[in-house]
């Protein structure tokens, strides 16, 4: 099998991928019919009332970060995800039969927004580190990496049918397609075989949440991460409203073209997650660069003079804001003590995500007050500004020096007592 899916290999891996590409999709029919009920069914075209949305979905990743964690550490996995996605399915149902009816209103919207919030607060990591129970240690950076490339092929196929099948047939379809989708991975789910899957250890005992803090605060290596995730997560990946206020209030498309944005973008995604899948191992130099690269795409995304140049330049701030966020993943993944690794993916997940219950509600005051572009330049000027804050911290690091080595490919390299060694992302799982 070829090196970019050789993780695919395995059986219940197999099975699970192919119930998540098909949810996926779904998900992302979900978010774009459901970002086009807000703007222009239930409100006027208010770019407060998105990021407001935005907001409530992923609130709960910032609040509930610990005991979502201590959750996925204490309770088989398996059984989590049954749980949470069975609650997704009936929320998505719930908008898709109030839309259907009209009987939708705005307030609906936010509730089942912050419902959905709380079920995914514990989904994600539950299946971040349900991915290590499926592969070895040897696949589970490709597999990391092939899950990036399904949620970006959703990302890919969805908002385009999503838009189309708005234009031609309503809101509600999209939304019971979102609704159907989730029976996928329940069924993908049940039909994994137990046998063959490797459960970490679960944490047992009082102080479970205090432990994972502690584990987290002493590994600096871990933090430096962490940091460059949320500046990016907080400010830099806000798409869902930038592409609907430039699409809407620049350009003035319909929702057809604000679909095929969301599919463009995802073009340059699912090119960096299957390049990612090729790479033995995550590098902090691919991630640095990733983020340079995603600073500069910004720049000219926010300035671009018309549709066309504004979808081709998706392509490749999808491709480093992939690069950047998969890398990130993994990095932490393989480095992680694996008793500890769903509270530490709670908080990956609560550091990259529920920044943005405090970034979307300011960039979407900053598109009503400033215009559409600058919900775009934040994000360039925020990441750049993390970038500058780590090269100092590297720098000035005790015991540290890092050197950028310019050959026929830049390389970053760190020197710690004396010995040198590329900076993260070689330690074993379970070495801190």
């Amino acid at each position: 099998m070829s090196p970019t899916f050789h993780s695919l290999g395995i059986r219940n891996y197999r099975i699970y991928a192919s119930g998540a590409i098909v949810s996926n999709v779904g998900t992302w029919m979900g978010r774009v019919a459901q970002d086009w009920l807000v703007l222009t069914v239930l409100t006027d075209h208010s770019a407060i009332a998105l990021g407001t949305v935005t907001g409530l979905q992923f609130l709960p990743f910032l609040l509930l970060a610990p005991w979502a964690g201590m959750l996925v550490d204490r309770f088989p996995k398996r059984r989590t995800l049954v749980v949470t996605q069975s609650v997704l399915l009936l929320t998505a149902l719930a908008l898709a039969v109030l839309t259907a009816y009209g009987m939708v209103q705005l307030w609906h919207v936010y509730a089942l927004a912050l419902v959905q919030g709380v079920a995914t607060a514990v989904d994600n990591p539950a299946r971040q580190a349900f991915v290590s129970e499926m592969v070895d240690h040897d696949h589970l950076s490709n597999a990391v990496a092939l899950n990036s490339a399904s949620f970006n092929l959703g990302r890919l196929i969805g908002p385009g049918v999503a838009g189309l099948v708005i234009a031609w047939f309503g809101l509600s379809p999209a939304l019971f397609v979102n609704a159907a989708s989730f029976l996928f991975v329940l069924a993908a789910l049940a039909r994994l075989n137990a046998a063959e899957l490797s459960p970490a250890p679960r944490a047992r005992g009082k102080g479970q949440i205090q432990e994972g803090l502690r584990y987290v605060r002493g590994r600096p290596d871990i933090l430096l991460v962490l940091f460059l995730v949320f500046m990016l997560g907080t400010f830099g990946m806000n798409f869902q409203v930038t592409m609907a206020l430039m699409a809407t209030k620049v350009f003035a498309k319909g929702p057809g073209e604000f679909g095929i944005l969301g599919s463009i973008l995802a073009l340059g995604s699912l090119t960096a997650a299957l390049l990612s899948a090729r790479r033995a191992r995550p590098r902090l130099r691919v991630l640095l660069l990733a983020l340079a690269g995603f600073t500069v795409s910004t720049a000219l995304l926010s300035l671009a003079p018309s549709y066309l140049l504004f979808a081709a330049l998706l392509v490749p701030t999808g491709l480093a804001a992939l690069t950047a966020l998969t890398t990130a993943n993994a990095m932490v993944q393989l480095s992680v003590d694996p008793i500890m690794r769903g509270r530490v993916m709670a908080l990956y997940m609560a550091i990259l995500m529920g920044g943005t219950p405090l970034g979307s509600p300011l960039v979407g005051w900053v598109g009503d007050a400033w215009g559409p572009r600058w919900t775009i330049a934040i994000g360039t000027v925020m990441v750049g500004v993390s970038l500058l804050v780590v090269a100092v911290w590297l720098a000035r690091h005790e015991n540290m020096r890092v050197s950028l080595t310019l050959r026929r490919r830049p390389r970053l390299r760190l020197r710690l007592a004396g010995e040198e060694r590329p900076l993260l992302g070689d330690a074993p799982a379970g070495q801190g």
